[in-house]
């Protein structure tokens, strides 16, 4: 009996963009597949935010593909990805932070359905929204949060909380960029605790620097340096290839 190879619900073909003489990505291609999280790493300047970037819709490749579930999303701006099913945690918080947790994740699940923003505060009052922001809020935790101002939340609580909005998109997928940034070492424990659950509900493409966290939760990772893949596979693989050794983990064990 042969195992077969699930088929990706992401996959970027042969991915390549450059600016001007500098070509930061070159005919890159990895899958995301059910269940699992597979981890992005390489030192910085290797491209891997331009290459985030194409892959949620925020930049067209000069060549090469992204695919959502076997579909071609590559002409598909971000908001357009977003409601066939990419959630997309950022680096650096787009949530509003005057608003409350439960403001954000309401503001989340208009933007899914693709309602205009104009009709924002009657959509507070919108039983639907309410209801799959509430359920939203409670994946992550947060539901005795759910009327504190997003301000007054822990750097970990809003990661949470960008989870939650993310969820209201009931995603196919998850991107993440760097969650872990700015957490310390409990907060990033919490995190990563909750970040394994959440594989159940979609699968993960993981942009981390925290070695710890990716060699914990990864069942995959992909290795960039200077805009190109220079290898994928377990983390046991990862650990023992010299090429990635000398690029980026160093020589140290």
């Amino acid at each position: 009996m042969t195992n077969a190879t699930p088929t990706p619900v992401l996959e970027v073909r042969n991915i390549s963009k450059s600016f001007g003489a500098l070509q930061a990505s070159k005919d890159v291609s990895l899958d995301l597949r059910p269940g699992e999280i597979h981890a992005l790493i390489g030192p910085n300047g290797a491209g891997k935010s331009t290459l985030i970037k194409q892959i949620a819709g925020g930049l067209r490749p000069d060549a090469g593909q992204v695919l959502l579930e076997g579909k071609n999303v590559t002409d598909l701006n971000t908001a357009a990805r977003a409601r066939l099913g990419l959630g997309r945690t950022f680096q650096i918080s787009a949530l509003a932070m005057e608003d409350t947790v439960l403001q954000n994740a309401v503001l989340g699940a208009l933007g899914a359905g693709g309602s205009p923003f104009r009709f924002w505060r009657s959509a507070l009052k919108d039983a639907g929204l309410r209801a799959t922001a509430q359920e939203a809020i409670a994946r992550v935790g947060l539901q005795d949060y759910a009327n504190k101002r997003t301000a007054e939340l822990s750097h970990g609580q809003r990661r949470q909380l960008e989870v939650a909005v993310a969820l209201t998109l009931k995603p196919k997928a998850f991107v993440m960029d760097e969650p872990m940034a700015g957490l310390g070492t409990e907060g990033s424990k919490r995190l990563t605790g909750f970040l394994d659950g959440l594989r159940a509900q979609a699968p993960i493409l993981l942009v981390e620097h925290d070695m710890d966290a990716v060699f914990a939760l990864a069942d995959r990772i992909s290795v960039l340096v200077y805009g190109a893949v220079i290898a994928t596979g377990t983390v046991e693989e990862i650990r023992r290839n010299s090429d990635v050794r000398a690029a980026y983990l160093g020589d140290e064990e």
